[in-house]
């Protein structure tokens, strides 16, 4: 489960991205385009971030 709330924040991210960039595109508000940018990143990282190890797996 903790895997499926990861990847419905990570597409909260993107689509709210898209709309920052689709509102501050159409009416010029720079801000809007400026989030927009900081919730890509944020979809990214997540994305592409620090891989979590398990300590099930360790062979010490």
């Amino acid at each position: 489960m903790k895997m499926l709330h990861k990847w419905i924040i990570l597409a909260g991210l993107l689509i709210a991205a898209l709309i920052s960039y689709g509102y501050g595109f159409s009416q010029g508000v720079a801000i809007f385009v400026v989030l927009g940018v900081a919730l890509e990143l944020a979809f990214w990282f997540g994305v592409f971030g620090e891989k979590q190890q398990c300590n099930e797996h360790s062979h010490n």
